[in-house]
Parts: C-alpha cells; sequence; structure tokens
C-alpha cells in the first residue's frame, strides 16, 4: 500500500519552519530526518513519530497512538499514530 500523500502534505507544511530537515523514503513509506535523525514520517496512512523514552507511556494513553514495532519487537520512543489521534489541530501538534 502507497503512504498518504495527504498526511505526508501535512506534516512537511508543518515543519517547513524547521532548517536541516530532510526528506527520505524508507519503511515504504516517507520519514522526516532533522539533523540526520527520523523525527516523523508516514507509514500506509498512519504518522510515525519519534518521541524519545520519557514520553513514549504517556503518548501511548492517547488515543490512536500504538506503539510501533519493527521487526517483531517494539521501538520504545517510537509510535504510530492513526488517524483517529490526530483529528484536530492540536493532537497533530502534539
Amino acid at each position: 500500500m502507497a503512504y498518504s500523500e495527504k498526511l505526508s502534505d501535512r506534516i512537511r507544511e508543518s515543519i517547513a519552519h524547521l532548517s536541516k530537515v530532510e526528506e527520505r523514503y524508507m519503511f515504504g513509506g516517507v520519514c522526516y530526518m532533522l539533523n540526520g535523525k527520523m523525527c516523523v514520517g508516514v507509514v500506509d496512512d498512519e504518522m510515525m513519530c519519534r518521541i524519545g523514552p520519557d514520553a513514549y507511556e504517556e503518548a501511548l494513553e492517547k488515543r490512536g497512538c500504538r506503539e510501533m514495532v519493527f521487526t517483531g519487537k517494539p521501538m520504545r520512543g517510537y509510535v504510530y499514530v492513526s488517524n483517529e489521534g490526530m483529528k484536530s489541530k492540536k493532537e497533530f501538534e502534539y
């Protein structure tokens, strides 16, 4: 399945003010790198976010948020967010 270009455009617009953001295609979608590190991306129709280990448990309690599992293991500090979890601007910007 192709990634959501609409969601990618929404992310791109929200981070346009940041310098040194690079767009890369990986994980079957698109990722945005800040200073060489992945910070956010789109896989299928979900947003993939690097939130760090300290915010991980709190983020998992949010609506539409789930752990990112890669090669069978949860990646602590990374989450997927479905459309349900980013309906409002406030939710999206969280």
